[in-house]
């Protein structure tokens, strides 16, 4: 996706009331393109095969299913600062933030983007859904750009952002795990996630027009907002990338792939993901043009219901941006807010009556007769049924979910949302040889017991463990990562500094990070310490950071070869499913209490909750009980002014 805008709205409702692997072989420098053959690869395990064929030597490398590299031209080009290529001063050149700024900002007036629908002002909506009242205000827009990308335990990096203008390499800058408005996929980091291990990346080209024309209108270099555009100009981008970066090729063919991962060099997959896909026209003369350019997979849904199908709701601010399109208003469930659903027709368990249309099973029809692949990442949970319909009726033919949340690893809140995959979607997955990426997510999750890994700092490295080995442990799914990177979304937080296990509140975060910095696996000595995962180059050290942990990072350093047999399978002759899928164990999953029963577990003064001896001589403090020395000098009543500790 952009997987999903950061922003919940959590922020502006206060305010209403007052969120390492192999080293590459040596290339000869050359690059092609088109269909290759395949290179032997030294064999060291069995690996099986799910094409029908003979078997194949198993590959090794890593494998990010979802990447927006080029990300700075989506959006009209309005929204990114930094470039995916050029010098380190110019691509990660200082941010200076500032005022009005030149990225991560919308205009003053979002009213008109709310839709004008008969029988229904703005006021009127409004008292049905009270957010829209902020939003539609004057400066509305102002006051969401400075709260769009806040989230426990971070500050944002929009707007003015003026607590973030230290610039590279600084850590209350960028790179690091919260940025959503700054460059996250520089070309020197991505060489050296490929020199770490990286085999096979697939790029997507991204946009949407809604937030285009949410954007501040001086900062668009293509006010027109053409999602389509966009996205062309992306790929012709990734073909001008691998020009002039002989480590990197696009692959047009399984075949390709398999060839390019062999060489140990890096496979480029194209994709697409825009949520008015092919919205002019007859679409089929453009999925032409876009197999032209190299697509060799995409999401016939994006944020919104299409042409193709309806997508799975996750986040308040599409809700509005689909209400714009069609003023529909749904009483069935509300996921919105309250009762309240906008935009979207859903039943009594909020979930999308729109699966794919008739136009969308088509689509999915001519992606199989050419080889291509089905990303189902952001389908309706009709729509991935209508899917799987498709599939079976070709033999089990494969598609796969680039990039997800386990549903049953999720807090209860975010477990509501459609756009969290199901213990039955995995089954189906599993059912037509497809393959999972796990999105390096930054929220804090439900404890699943099997893991070697204690789940004791939320939204960090152990967090993700906890989903990762569900996936490969109970659900037994082929697993890749699914970075999301440049995409709109916070990544896994660090384990040490300032940010450390903050994903759920913040006495609890305080505790955990005190904890881990006295008995937990050592730092690495990287950015990824106290910056998390805040760029692509860093994948490898998430992945040394789970070494450490405990878990067993194999599957992922060797999905590359997991995605290719799955796109081999596309092309081969089936017989029957792929997996018989008698062996899935969703069990083992601890539910978490609620923040307010966990918090009510440590000591408190004043009404407020605070970590017992977790700050240095020096810190401020609220309560002697804070300190390590036990002692908070010259602080005020309940804390206020805050002291110092002794």
């Amino acid at each position: 996706m952009i997987r999903g805008l950061a922003f919940t709205f959590t922020s502006l409702a206060l305010l209403t009331a007052c969120t390492g692997g192999n080293t590459p072989a040596a290339t000869d420098g050359t690059t092609t393109t088109g269909t290759g053959t395949t290179t032997d690869t030294p064999t060291t395990t069995d690996a099986p095969t799910t094409t029908g064929g003979p078997d194949l030597p198993p590959l090794h490398g890593i494998a990010d299913l979802h990447l927006h590299m080029f990300a700075e031209e989506a959006f009209g080009g309005g929204w990114f600062h930094g470039s995916h290529a050029g010098p380190g001063e110019d691509a990660l050149a200082p941010c200076d933030g500032g005022e009005p700024g030149d990225h991560g900002r919308l205009k003053e007036d979002l009213a008109p983007l709310l839709g004008q629908c008969e029988g229904m002002t703005l006021e009127e909506l409004a008292k049905l859904v009270p957010l829209v009242s902020v939003i539609a205000a004057p400066g509305g827009g102002e006051v969401v750009s400075e709260f769009v990308s806040q989230i426990p335990g971070s500050t944002g990096d929009t707007g003015e952002h003026k607590a973030r203008v230290d610039g590279w390499p600084g850590f209350e800058g960028w790179p690091r795990w919260d940025a959503i408005a700054h460059q996250q996929v520089w070309e020197e980091h991505l060489h050296a996630a490929y020199m770490a291990g990286l085999r096979l990346e697939v790029i997507s080209a991204v946009s949407n027009d809604w937030l285009c024309r949410a954007i501040a209108e001086e900062n668009l270099e293509r006010p027109q907002c053409d999602e389509m555009e966009d996205v062309k100009i992306q790929l012709e981008l990734s073909h001008e990338f691998v020009k002039t970066h002989d480590w990197a090729e696009i692959a047009l063919t399984p075949a390709d792939a398999r060839r390019i991962v062999g060489e140990d060099r890096l496979a480029l997959v194209l994709s697409v993901e825009a949520s008015h896909l092919m919205n002019q026209g007859d679409w089929k003369p453009q999925l032409d043009e876009l197999y032209a350019l190299g697509v060799r997979t995409l999401q016939p849904v994006h944020q919104l219901d299409n042409r193709f199908g309806g997508a799975a709701p996750h986040n308040n601010i599409f809700h509005i941006a689909q209400y714009a399109e069609n003023c529909h208003i749904d009483m069935d469930c509300g996921i919105t807010q309250g009762n309240v659903t906008l935009g979207f027709d859903v039943d009594a368990d909020c979930r999308n009556t729109l699966g794919l249309t008739a136009e969308g099973k088509e689509l999915a029809d001519a992606m199989m007769d050419r080889g291509m692949l089905v990303d189902a990442a952001h389908l309706s949970e009709q729509g991935v049924r209508d899917l799987h319909e498709l599939s079976i009726a070709r033999d089990y033919y494969p598609y796969y979910i680039s990039h997800g949340h386990f549903r049953e690893m999720l807090p209860a809140e975010k477990a509501r949302e459609e756009k969290t995959t199901p213990v039955w979607i995995i089954e189906h997955l599993r059912q037509v040889g497809g393959i999972f990426g796990i999105r390096t997510g930054h929220e804090e999750v439900n404890t699943y017991e099997p893991s070697e890994v204690a789940n004791t700092c939320h939204g960090s490295s152990r967090s993700f463990a906890q989903s990762y080995d569900f996936g490969r442990l109970g659900l037994k799914i082929a697993v890749a990562l699914g970075s999301d990177l440049n995409g709109f979304i916070q990544q896994v937080r660090p384990r040490f500094g300032v940010d450390a296990c903050s994903a759920s509140f913040p006495t609890e975060g305080r505790c955990q990070a005190r904890d881990e910095l006295a008995g937990g696996p050592a730092p690495l000595a990287t950015l990824f310490d106290e910056a998390g995962l805040g760029h692509i180059g860093l994948i490898p050290d998430l992945l040394a950071d789970l070494d450490q942990l405990g878990t067993d990072t194999t599957p992922l350093r060797d999905s590359a070869d997991a995605f290719v047999r799955m796109w081999e399978r596309a092309e081969a002759e089936r017989s029957g499913p792929a997996d018989p899928v008698d062996d899935l164990d969703a069990g083992g999953v601890v539910v978490l209490p609620p923040h307010n029963q966990r918090e009510a577990e440590f000591p408190s003064e004043c009404g407020d909750s605070y970590c017992e001896a977790s700050l240095q001589t020096g810190e401020p403090c609220r309560f002697d009980g804070e300190c390590v020395s036990g002692t908070c000098a010259d602080a005020g009543e309940c804390g206020t002014p805050k002291g110092t500790c002794a």
